[in-house]
């Protein structure tokens, strides 16, 4: 759950500059370095190794292992390789050892890395600018609008990455909104800390495991795009938006007040059909600043192309 009156929109202005670097120049990544040397050599998670093909033109010896297209905790979409959970933190320690970080905490003040895997607490509280340097510190960015609804629909290209049809329960969607449980039933005595609430990402019931809905997945084997948590987007808000994927009729209206603001998408776990049905669920009232319980991420990369 967001409000509008939260963090007005800010616009970047991005040009030929990537989102990570605007969020950079206006110091807004929030993310720093256990140590000089860490953040000059960020870690890239990366499969296991393998063999890599030798040049067409060379004779390639038997048993050499072609480089796969993505890596093990990736899938391919069309040419785009997808994390298939949503992604939780590691901390880089000042020995450059990378730690688990508690996906209830905002990620303030080290050097976070996005890691995708099944079975984790996914990373909440977490703003479009941090989750795109994790990404990048994980040696891969921010998915695209285009390549998330992609990944979402499915190759079936359905409302729901398991069909057409809502199926209650097949996603971690419809709960009870947690904020009003904890803090009171009137929105008007919201205040921003309360939606950073620890206590939002912890409660029992709530927010769920990575792949914990096991039915909330697209053929392809994509996890959780539609509820549990919002999940920020490179894209940010501009009059190419409906051009992209069916807005929501209140989405598209909003877009000129919303120009330069960050996107997020899929809905989270106390969500329905708000902002759009499954995949075009789309929020775009807050700026790439903002944070709280709902919100969380995953990462893309471009796929290895085929060897000649």
């Amino acid at each position: 759950m967001v409000l509008d009156r939260w963090l007005s929109p800010r616009t970047l202005v991005l040009g030929s500059v990537s989102l990570v670097a605007s969020c950079t120049a206006l110091g807004l990544t929030g993310s720093r370095s256990a140590s000089s040397s860490a953040a000059a050599s960020p870690v890239v998670v990366s499969p296991k190794p393998l063999a890599v093909p030798l040049a067409a033109s060379q004779q390639q010896p038997a048993g050499s292992v072609e480089k796969p297209p993505c890596s093990d905790d990736m899938v391919l979409v069309e040419r785009t390789c997808v994390d298939r959970y949503e992604a939780h933190l590691l901390e880089r320690q000042a020995d450059g050892a990378l730690r688990p970080y508690p996906a209830h905490e905002r990620p303030e003040h080290g050097h976070y890395v996005a890691a995708s895997r099944k079975g984790s607490k996914p990373q909440a509280f977490i703003s479009q600018c941090e989750a795109a340097t994790a990404c990048e510190h994980a040696g891969k960015r921010l998915c695209k609008l285009t390549e998330w609804y992609r990944a979402c629909t499915g190759s079936e290209k359905t409302t729901y990455p398991y069909g057409a049809t809502y199926e209650p329960k097949r996603c971690n969607v419809g709960k009870t909104h947690l904020l009003s449980i904890l803090h009171g039933a009137s929105s008007r005595s919201w205040s921003y800390a309360a939606f950073n609430d620890p206590k939002l990402a912890t409660t029992p019931g709530f927010l769920a495991l990575t792949g914990e809905y096991d039915g909330c997945a697209s053929p392809e084997g994509v996890h959780d795009m539609v509820g549990n948590l919002h999940e920020w987007v490179e894209d940010l808000v501009d009059r190419t938006l409906p051009s992209k994927l069916p807005v929501p009729a209140i989405i598209e209206r909003r877009i000129g007040r919303n120009a330069g603001n960050g996107i997020f998408m899929g809905g989270f776990f106390s969500t329905t059909n708000e902002h759009g049905s499954g995949c075009t669920f789309t929020t775009a009232a807050h700026d790439p600043r903002y944070h709280d319980y709902s919100t969380g991420f995953r990462c893309c990369s471009d796929a290895t192309p085929a060897a000649p």
